[in-house]
């Protein structure tokens, strides 16, 4: 589905196409509500709450979806065809254990593979409260984050539907663009900061 396919049905039937969207494609349908909370669709403090809340429940789904369901053949079968093996849980559940926030903030951020980091927290069995906890900081980071995002483009667009509708995907590209910035200037910090250290 297009941007502009998928801010037509914002638009059109707003909260009741809102949570099975959210669903399917949570940030980026954040970031479109967001541009739209600019212009009085919605309230963007609503926004902030509903998209909380859906990240909560999708991370309590697919954790308890990893605890209980990894020893079934369905689950072994999905491992296989993501070349996981036994020796990798091991692997997973001493990062969960030894880098629960960094790993959490990576594994959540990762767009489309968010959902099998989720589950293999639930698979090598990662503390609830741990899980919750940096679950909840994630959450408040990248859908305030993407919200506000939304809501500056919006503006930006002159406060218009017609503006809003025919400019999205420029401004996801944009969104896409600041995002990679972020993460490479990140990246390109923690490398030089690492050999610095080494060299001391």
């Amino acid at each position: 589905m297009s941007p502009q396919q998928l801010a037509q049905l914002i638009i059109e039937y707003r909260y009741w196409i809102l949570v099975p969207l959210a669903i399917v494609e949570g940030p980026i349908v954040a970031f479109v509500a967001g541009t739209l909370a600019s212009i009085g669709y919605f309230n963007i403090y609503g926004l902030m709450v509903f998209f909380f809340a859906r990240d909560m429940i999708m991370d309590a789904a697919w954790y308890y979806a990893g605890y209980f369901g990894w020893q079934t053949a369905f689950a072994k079968r999905m491992l296989v065809k993501m070349n996981i093996q036994e020796s990798h849980i091991k692997e997973v559940r001493d990062l969960w254990d030894k880098y629960p926030a960094r790993t959490m903030f990576v594994g959540k951020l990762s767009y489309g593979i968010a959902a099998a980091f989720v589950a293999v927290a639930g698979v090598v069995e990662m503390s609830l409260v741990k899980f919750f906890s940096y679950g909840a900081i994630v959450a408040i980071v990248e859908y305030v984050g993407l919200l506000l995002l939304g809501y500056f483009f919006g503006n930006a667009f002159g406060g218009s539907v017609a503006g809003i509708v025919d400019n999205i995907q420029y401004a996801i590209a944009g969104a896409l663009a600041l995002l990679s910035t972020f993460y490479i200037l990140r990246w390109w910090i923690r490398k030089k900061f690492a050999k610095d250290q080494e060299g001391n």
